[in-house]
């Protein structure tokens, strides 16, 4: 066996214009999306933009109240919630745009378990559905991290019965 592995083609550089979110919650970059979630060419320009907005508004629907209560507390916008500063950037921005890039990373995997693309008539279909499963499982964990770290909640909550 072989480990070379195809992957598609990146796309053709083209200009792809900031995501703009709600005026709280900052602007998303696709080129930066792009290489932080380490998208290949089969996401194309007219695929990403869609499913960015549809992450940022299931990332924003969650942290509503949270929002709510930090315009209450006179924070203009996330990046004026009081945070501690890493790489220059506030972490509660940076938590936002990690659950952002997870909610769209398992967003994506699930969108494309359906290609044709899997090992058809070599016994491995069911492997590597269940390695995208356990991939969208693992994204969508990380995005409920990054929203609680956010937060400042735990991250886990557990209750005997």
């Amino acid at each position: 066996m072989n480990g070379f592995v195809v992957t598609a083609n990146p796309p053709a550089k083209a200009e792809e214009p900031v995501v703009t979110n709600d005026g709280w919650f900052p602007d998303m970059e696709p080129a930066v999306v792009r290489a932080v979630c380490r998208l290949d060419g089969t996401v194309t320009t007219a695929r990403l933009r869609p499913a960015m907005v549809d992450a940022m508004l299931s990332v924003n629907e969650e942290l509503q109240l949270f929002k709510a209560s930090s315009i209450e507390a006179g924070h203009t916008k996330l990046a004026d919630v009081p945070a501690s500063m890493v790489d220059g950037k506030s972490a509660k921005v940076q938590q936002y745009m990690r659950a952002v890039h997870y909610c769209l990373m398992a967003d994506l995997a699930e969108a494309y378990r359906n290609l044709a693309q899997l090992p058809s008539g070599s016994g491995k279909e069911a492997q590597v559905m269940e390695r995208l499963v356990i991939e969208q499982d693992e994204h969508r964990r990380k995005q409920r991290w990054s929203i609680a770290d956010l937060k400042g909640q735990r991250r886990v909550i557990v209750e005997l019965i």
